[in-house]
């Protein structure tokens, strides 16, 4: 059974996040769409909101989260004390934020992030363990 992750978007982030779910697919996930589901304008709490509440029922482990900068839902999502949500903007912002950070959600700017990059970003950041190590009692301050 493929491994189920959740990916939600506002308005801005809308065609990047329809770019994304194929990759997904591709990548072996069953995707868990939250929503938005067209580009009229919505607010992005909103789906921060979402995705938090599927985090916290357990239907998924990671998401991704896309808003025109990915700067707004990344600090919507990471109000909520069990979502550890990182803007990525490349390959080694999104390497570090699963090896030292042990990231949950992936956030990413429709605006500023290419799809190229965007599928880079969210194929690093699945793949990528966390470390543990010294980095576990870092994260375990976060809570």
């Amino acid at each position: 059974m493929a491994e189920k992750i959740a990916i939600a978007s506002d308005h801005a982030g809308y065609d990047l996040k329809v770019q994304l779910k194929p990759e997904l697919e591709r990548l072996g996930f069953e995707v868990v769409d939250l929503g938005t589901d067209g580009p009229a304008s919505v607010d992005y709490p909103d789906f921060a909101l979402k995705m938090a509440e599927t985090l916290r029922a357990g239907t998924v482990a990671r998401g991704v989260l896309v808003c025109g900068s990915g700067i707004g839902i990344s600090m919507a999502a990471n109000r909520h004390k069990h979502v550890r949500a990182a803007l990525c903007h490349d390959h080694l912002t999104a390497k570090l934020s699963r090896q030292h950070n042990n990231a949950n959600v992936l956030c990413l700017g429709g605006r500023t992030t290419g799809p190229d990059v965007a599928k880079d970003c969210l194929r690093v950041f699945l793949e990528t363990e966390f470390e543990g190590g010294r980095h576990q009692n870092r994260v375990a301050k976060f809570c």
